[in-house]
């Protein structure tokens, strides 16, 4: 099969300018708001709000790649990393590495992609790696870099990269394609188009022995943050996770044409559901600490430990709703305390109630705090 790397032509991509010419005006546009909407978050907020978007997206990058993450653990190397605890916290490598590649991100939304940096997150998201050869450097093994399933003696390739003698030159034009085209270079590319090409170009080359998923992707969000000249808050792994097989779909079917529309298209609803998911968060950060407000001093410790438990769920909330044995699990009280805690947080306008009998479910009432 030829690969998109290997057809006349690359790495020239063919897209129509004019595809993604709404969404780019809306993701600026969603963008301006947002930005709007943090400046005016008390200093307290909007820490909470960049940890939960900075560990959101390092636990749904890893995700992607099947590596669950502890979300504690990353969040503590994140308030490290930016300086909001000097608390020690011993986290596994994972975690930590994966942490410190976001606030890199964070801290730098405007400096540009170089070969040292990539190096430098490579070293980060292989932290505590004892089976990688090349580690803070492109892989040099001579055998193919595939990406294959299924069983030994039927496997399938669905994608082969360059080989590694070529990868200097493959990364050299990308990097310089990437200042050439960024919003102080000569060739301005518009955010959404500019970061799906990078992802989807990066990818093409796959140029380190792991950790090619993860860093793509902090690639394509410094595309995104650089076109607005700051983080993007928009966390756009979470969507690419929510969507993973078509995300593996869409970059197999783009690796053998140089045609790329579809994928471009396809990836810039991934931003933009990844940006309204980001607003969705701050707006319930904003409302959760109002919610708590109105109801202090007027909760048992139960209650208190139950609602606390369910805003660490986000705006989704528990699977389904809390259910009475959710409840026992968490507090570990008898059922006619339970009844009357959770009959007394409806009456509070804390939780709304649905269903009957064992069916009966209980979700925040978020929107009574405002």
């Amino acid at each position: 099969m030829a690969w998109n790397w290997g057809l006349a032509g690359w790495p020239n991509f063919e897209l129509n300018p004019e595809l993604l010419r709404v969404r780019e005006q809306a993701f600026m546009e969603n963008a301006a708001i947002a930005v709007g909407t943090m400046r005016h978050l008390g200093k307290d907020d909007r820490e909470e709000v960049v940890i939960e978007l900075l560990s959101s997206d390092a636990l749904s990058t890893s995700a992607i790649e099947g590596e669950v993450l502890d979300r504690d653990s990353v969040q503590s190397s994140l308030r490290r990393q930016l300086g909001m605890s000097a608390a020690a916290f011993r986290s596994r490598p994972a975690e930590a590495g994966i942490a410190e590649m976001m606030a890199d991100l964070y801290r730098h939304p405007l400096d540009p992609i170089t070969e040292e940096r990539l190096f430098e997150w490579h070293r980060m998201v292989m932290n505590g790696r004892r089976d990688i050869a090349d580690i803070g450097s492109y892989r040099s093994h001579d055998e193919p870099m595939q990406i294959v399933s299924g069983a030994f003696g039927r496997q399938r390739v669905h994608f082969e990269a360059p080989p590694s003698d070529r990868l200097a030159v493959e990364m050299g034009r990308l990097l310089e394609w990437l200042e050439r085209t960024s919003p102080e270079g000569p060739e301005q590319l518009a955010a959404l188009t500019r970061a799906g090409i990078a992802h989807l170009w990066f990818e093409s080359i796959h140029p380190f022995e792991d950790g090619n998923g993860r860093i793509g992707r902090a690639i394509a969000e410094s595309a995104l943050a650089r076109a607005i000249s700051t983080p993007t808050f928009s966390a756009l792994s979470k969507s690419l996770l929510k969507h993973r097989k078509d995300y593996y779909a869409m970059l197999e079917a783009a690796s053998t044409t140089l045609a790329i529309d579809d994928w471009l298209s396809w990836f810039a609803d991934r931003a933009l559901e990844a940006q309204k998911s980001a607003d969705e968060l701050v707006s319930f950060l904003i409302e959760k600490t109002r919610f708590m407000d109105r109801l202090r001093g007027a909760l048992n410790e139960r209650q208190e430990k139950v609602l606390l438990r369910m805003l660490v769920e986000g705006p989704e909330g528990f699977t389904g709703g809390l259910s009475a044995g959710n409840y026992a699990t968490i507090t570990g009280a008898p059922p006619s305390t339970i009844t009357r805690d959770l009959s007394d947080l409806v009456d509070k306008g804390a939780l709304l109630r649905t269903g009957e009998r064992k069916a009966t479910r209980y979700r925040l009432n978020i929107a009574s705090g405002g």
